[in-house]
């Protein structure tokens, strides 16, 4: 696939538009190496892979799978593919962002984890945090969050949020990477 070798990180610092252009050209490079792929780990990894890389102020993406052999799907979230730092390997839906993001099914952008209750610290440098489900199209079935963590206070937005659901609703609408696991 041609085309990924030219993404550049993106600063924080970047208007709004621009950020914007970058998200939908990455969006765009994500969802072509994709095309036609039928493994959700291998979808996974790239989009993380791909994501990490574009933008300078994401320290830590990932995701974090629900359903997982070994844990129940309202229960508990288990590490998915991820690019930064060691993560925590399981987050109950009880806690933290990614378990409020898991239990309510909406996305959370907080720009002062400090400030969030029942935070949990997998990073000490951690200082902002993005978590969007990725629900399957067609049911509610939670497949994964994807988790991005920033070392910089306040680095996400709503041009962040938009487009990063965006992102997940394009990847719970690829009924391939299901299979035939229910």
């Amino acid at each position: 696939m041609t085309g990924h070798d030219d993404i550049s990180a993106l600063p924080v610092t970047a208007t709004p538009e621009a950020k914007a252009q970058h998200y939908d050209h990455v969006i765009d490079i994500i969802t072509k190496v994709l095309q036609g792929e039928d493994d959700w780990v291998a979808a996974m990894a790239t989009a993380a892979s791909l994501l990490h890389s574009a933008f300078d102020y994401f320290h830590w993406t990932g995701f974090y799978q629900a359903g997982r052999p070994g844990a129940s799907e309202t229960e508990e979230l288990v590490i998915g593919p991820y690019q930064g730092h060691l993560g925590c390997l399981r987050i109950p839906f009880s806690r933290g962002v990614c378990g409020a993001a898991a239990r309510s099914r909406t996305t959370q952008l907080v720009p002062y984890v400090s400030q969030f209750p029942g935070y949990i610290a997998c990073a000490s440098s951690t200082q902002s945090e993005i978590v969007v489900p990725v629900v399957e199209a067609g049911s509610r079935r939670l497949r994964a969050v994807l988790d991005v963590d920033s070392d910089l206070p306040a680095a996400f937005t709503q041009v962040d949020q938009e487009h990063l659901e965006r992102l997940c609703a394009w990847l719970g609408s690829q009924r391939g990477f299901w299979g035939g696991d229910e």
